[in-house]
């Protein structure tokens, strides 16, 4: 049997509706895979390297003073978690909840 024989035959027992249904399924899952794929890529990207020593990141710290209560919020640094200002003459307490460090 040749090719040509074959492939008539396919489309015979396919029929023409069929074959769209084939061909719509096929680049329905082609665009799926490349959606996906760079969903992918997107979470396979590279950290960002950290700033330059003494450029100022954005934090979200509250400090509390043991000694007279005093709070204060942090909300630039230049470091990720720096060292606590000092109050009353003693360093302060971090009072913020460790899950938003």
């Amino acid at each position: 049997m040749s090719t040509i024989a074959a492939q008539a035959t396919v489309v015979a027992a396919l029929g023409g509706g069929d074959i769209f249904r084939i061909i719509l399924a096929v680049l329905f899952a082609l665009v799926l895979l490349k959606v996906g794929m760079s969903v992918l890529g997107g979470f396979a990207r590279p950290v960002p390297e950290p700033p330059d020593p003494g450029e100022l990141r954005k934090v979200r710290l509250t400090y509390r003073c043991s000694i007279c209560a005093t709070e204060v919020r942090m909300t630039m640094a230049n470091d990720e978690v720096p060292e606590p200002p000092r109050h009353c003459m003693e360093d302060m307490d971090l009072v913020t909840p460790v899950d938003d460090i």
